[in-house]
């Protein structure tokens, strides 16, 4: 009888059957001071401002460095591109070697390294929403008045009123008495819950990817361009300024380099407008200064009447407001 450990090929699934794709990142990431989905400094180069993110998309964990979309890709290609390597078999000696896995190279104590960090929850984008939908109800409709958006509106912007919502085929528990609504998004079938009376644990809900976007049709090339973000955002500001796009939340994450390109290309110059405080201030100078974009975010004395957004400035101060602040920021031209 021949004895001896059994011969394992080195390759990505015999590496991935030992360690995660975070495990790859944060061994060979050079700082360890970044978090999942969080914009850092990018291990490419020296820099000051933030322009690297590891993120969750669809479930896999992978890269984009904003400054140079060329260096993106899952955890294998972060290796090659890091180490200037050559080809898939140098990575995965690499990787075998330095994290002492065993498989072609010297087996070191890999097991207690990666159990002295907590492996973040990878939430895939798998998640099953059914909607029944009913008709809006009074309240439903006079939420969105103030806002200055009527029955006609909701419905060019996919959104609905929620009868019952099922989450992966199980009932999910809406109270009769809160506001609930359903922003549908057709390329891709996605949903977004949203219940605006609820605590903020509840108040978002749903299956939409984090860089989904929309409105490139309404931007032309020789108008300068503003980019919201979020649809409630994009709504109200529709109502004063023709050429307005949208994305899902104020992270770099929610910008793909395609709907850069895409933009820039159909704009004279870009617009941002995120929040007035100081995270939404944070994150827009980021945008605006990685992107080559303009600041236009709600001015900072409205911070003082709850009015952090543009959303929020067209239901306290009115849409003539909204205009002339657009115009003194030089959007018009």
């Amino acid at each position: 009888m021949i004895k001896g450990r059994k011969r394992v090929e080195l390759t990505m699934d015999s590496i991935l059957e030992k360690v995660t794709p975070f495990d790859i990142y944060y061994h060979f990431m050079p700082s360890k001071d970044w978090k999942l989905n969080d914009v850092t400094l990018s291990p490419f180069k020296t820099e000051d401002h933030p322009s690297f993110i590891i993120g969750n998309k669809y479930g896999n964990i992978t890269h984009i460095a904003f400054n140079n979309t060329a260096l993106r890709g899952d955890c294998f290609a972060f290796v090659k591109q890091l180490h200037n390597l050559s080809t898939l078999d140098d990575v995965l000696s690499k990787i075998d070697d330095e994290m002492g896995l065993g498989i072609r190279g010297v087996k070191k104590d890999y097991e207690i390294v990666i159990s002295s960090y907590k492996q973040p929850e990878i939430t895939k984008r798998n998640t099953y929403i059914q909607i029944v939908t009913r008709k809006f109800t009074k309240e439903e409709l006079s939420y969105w008045n103030q806002y200055h958006q009527d029955i006609s509106d909701l419905r060019k912007n996919n959104i609905y009123s929620i009868k019952t919502l099922y989450f992966n085929k199980q009932k999910f528990p809406l109270k009769e008495t809160e506001l609930r609504f359903g922003y549908f998004y057709p390329k891709g079938g996605y949903w977004k819950i949203y219940c605006p009376t609820a605590s903020k644990k509840r108040k978002w809900l749903g299956n939409v990817p984090l860089n989904t976007s929309w409105g490139e049709e309404n931007l032309e090339k020789d108008r300068n361009g503003l980019v919201c973000k979020s649809l409630k955002d994009y709504m109200v500001c529709r109502k004063v300024f023709s050429h307005v796009c949208g994305v899902q939340n104020e992270s770099l994450g929610a910008f793909s380099p395609e709907f850069v390109e895409s933009i820039k290309s159909k704009s004279k110059e870009i617009f941002y407008g995120g929040d007035s405080d100081k995270p939404g201030k944070e994150a827009s100078y980021a945008i605006t200064s990685l992107l080559g974009f303009k600041h236009i975010n709600p001015p900072d004395p409205l911070l003082q009447e709850c009015c952090k957004d543009f959303a929020d400035m067209g239901r306290y101060k009115g849409l003539s407001y909204i205009e002339k602040h657009f115009k003194t920021k030089g959007l018009f031209g």
